[in-house]
């Protein structure tokens, strides 16, 4: 197998480094099953922790991205069989501060007021986390790529010509319009050349999205190999939507090209 690239170790490296804070110690198989079985349904240990707490204080009126729905639980045992025990440990954020902080690095100052609290949540949730039941990202980011993509064309098509013109060699002269102009900039630069899931996912961890956003990779010990690189460009991309359908589609546009084409350097 070839060695990795410079760029590509860095990466694999930040993974590993983020998966080691994230997991917890091995437990042992005794201690695990001398758990209850009502305890094990969760996907991970910071599910269980906040489901016990909100079970004292259910009179209290709790978000709804901070507790399992009661009725979407289930009825006590878990069919989700895991071969390794240490593989269901991994803590995810809960802490809203950190959450704005995280907003406010990424979309500039008043970030953090920019979306509802319980939007700021869904848009950084993987369906992967607590099965979903709590809600999840998916249409989200599904709205928010479409905006990406149509910005990374606009950027492409208003973009200064670099290349010269193709020379026919038998000299024919092709149909030329106004219309027409800005077309033949696709052939030289594609939006995927540009939309790079491995650079978007590098500025999601520079502003410290792997470190709030709520998912359960299938292997804690191996982030690259359990798909954090979609996971941060779908995140990314949620976070899009998500003010799309809050603030409209001027203010996304403007957000994509100033927050993500300029640091892509598009």
């Amino acid at each position: 197998m070839a060695a990795l690239s410079p760029s590509r170790s860095v990466f694999a490296s930040t993974c590993k480094t983020v998966a080691q804070q994230c997991s917890r110690r091995p437990v042992a198989v005794q201690q695990l099953a001398a758990v209850p079985v009502a305890r094990q349904v969760s996907s991970s240990s910071a599910v269980q922790q906040e489901q016990d707490a909100s079970g004292s204080s259910s009179q209290q009126p709790r978000p709804r991205w901070s507790y399992t729905p009661e009725r979407m639980k289930g009825p006590g045992f878990s069919l989700n069989l895991v071969k390794d025990p240490r593989r269901k440990q991994w803590m995810v954020n809960s802490d809203p501060a950190k959450l704005d902080a995280f907003y406010e690095a990424f979309l500039g100052q008043g970030g953090s007021r920019m979306l509802s609290e319980e939007t700021k949540w869904l848009a950084v949730t993987h369906k992967s986390f607590d099965y979903g039941r709590r809600g999840y990202n998916t249409r989200l980011a599904f709205l928010g790529r479409q905006i990406i993509a149509l910005e990374t064309t606009r950027s492409i098509l208003t973009s200064p010509v670099l290349n010269e013109p193709i020379v026919d060699k038998y000299g024919r002269t092709p149909y030329n319009h106004a219309a027409l102009a800005n077309i033949d900039k696709l052939i030289y630069t594609q939006p995927l050349d540009i939309m790079d899931k491995t650079k978007i996912a590098r500025m999601g961890i520079d502003f410290g999205l792997l470190t709030v956003m709520r998912w359960k990779p299938r292997m804690p010990e191996d982030l690259e190999s359990s798909g954090v690189v979609v996971v941060l460009n779908s995140t990314l991309f949620a976070i899009i939507g998500a003010i799309s359908l809050e603030k409209g589609a001027a203010v996304a546009q403007r957000i994509v090209r100033e927050k993500i084409l300029k640091r892509l350097g598009a």
